[in-house]
């Protein structure tokens, strides 16, 4: 642990926030971090997946369309270059209809890189990074599909639209394009010493100035206040129903084969798929029934990154964890070669055992009401 810790080659980052609730069962929130710096670059992968389901399901409540929800057919088409279709296609299988509902289980529950780039598609460039601004992350940088679109091709989104079961269309939204690029706000950011384009290798640091940027502080507290509302300054909060809070809830816990959702089966989707603040990602691990871990994770150019709740009702516990770690030790980007196995994985697990460990022996004025975290949500 503290060769890693203690190595700046790592750019270890942690934000540990302990929970305590007073009588109310009001939870209160104090902070601890490692190393937390908003000015160094890490690549957020994944995590920027959390905000894009979230505004997702906020905007189609802003919408006010009749028969326009999360359940209802989405089409995606085309206008502009690096951009796929998703035609209409009558219902067959629940599961694998087009609709934000699935789109968002297959974010939360696999990281589904598809699905993500069809939300992102559907929030826009400008109005996703917008909203954030509002809802107090002015910093954050949302710009980029997971698709190998060039900068321009990212601020251009496809035409959306919406229908019923028999393809009547319920809600049409056109082509969008963000006229002002988005850049980091640290300004040029360069890593490595060298990247990979195809067998070819580039002896120059791989750019990250136009890339997705979300600091760990601005997701831990996204995620916090999605499973804390009421916590929450009003002016901080999507425009969420009870239920979609309830959906989000769901799906941020589940385990992909325990889901429901159906394309996901054991054994190619495990338990500790991603969960990887305390499982690591081991394919044989079987997830402990007292334990519910609410998070968002990343994995990309090296860099390894968990942001997490624990719900122990074995201790009567509860705690927030966020980690992001860089494991290329040979420093070159997009070559495949990291340390996820060898470094990262096996750290982020022992280092959430460890908080746990301690979690579950640290005093607690009134012991929680975890009811909210272990009631089995139905909500599909």
């Amino acid at each position: 642990m503290a060769r890693i810790a203690d190595n700046p080659t790592y750019e270890l980052q942690v934000i540990y926030t302990q929970i305590d609730r007073d009588a109310q069962n009001n939870p209160h929130f104090t902070p601890h971090t490692y190393h937390l710096n908003p000015g160094r670059y890490f690549n957020p992968a994944s995590l920027v997946k959390l905000p894009v389901v979230a505004l997702s399901l906020e905007k189609l409540n802003d919408l006010h369309q009749d028969g326009v929800s999360r359940r209802t057919i989405m089409a995606t088409g085309t206008a502009f270059r690096c951009q796929t279709p998703v035609p209409f296609a009558a219902p067959a299988d629940s599961d694998q209809t087009a609709t934000v509902g699935n789109y968002i289980k297959r974010m939360l529950l696999v990281s589904d890189n598809l699905a993500y780039n069809r939300l992102y598609e559907f929030l826009g460039q400008r109005p996703l990074n917008e909203r954030l601004a509002q809802l107090g992350y002015p910093n954050a940088r949302i710009t980029r599909r997971f698709a190998p679109c060039d900068t321009a091709a990212n601020r251009h989104t496809n035409p959306i639209s919406f229908h019923n079961s028999v393809g009547d269309t319920l809600y049409k939204q056109p082509a969008l394009v963000n006229l002002i690029p988005y850049n980091s706000p640290l300004g040029p950011v360069f890593k490595g010493h060298a990247y990979q384009v195809g067998k070819r290798l580039i002896h120059q640091p791989y750019d990250f100035t136009t890339a997705n940027y979300l600091p760990l502080a601005d997701i831990s507290t996204f995620l916090r206040n999605l499973l804390f509302p009421e916590s929450a300054p009003t002016s901080q909060r999507p425009h969420l129903t009870a239920t979609d809070y309830h959906f989000l809830r769901r799906y941020l816990h589940a385990t992909p084969h325990e889901s429901g959702f159906r394309a996901y089966a054991a054994p190619r989707y495990f338990d500790a798929y991603k969960k990887y603040l305390y499982y690591g990602r081991g394919p044989l691990i079987t997830a402990e029934q007292g334990l519910r871990i609410y998070n968002i994770v990343g994995m990309s150019h090296g860099f390894l990154s968990d942001v997490a709740c624990f719900a122990d009702s074995s201790y009567h516990s509860e705690f927030l964890l966020s980690a992001v770690l860089y494991v290329n030790s040979d420093g070159v980007i997009n070559d495949g070669a990291y340390d996820y196995e060898t470094i990262g994985l096996p750290f982020l697990a022992h280092f959430g055992q460890i908080v746990r460990q301690f979690e579950a022996v640290r005093p607690r004025r009134y012991r929680p009401n975890l009811d909210d975290f272990f009631v089995f949500e139905t909500i599909r």
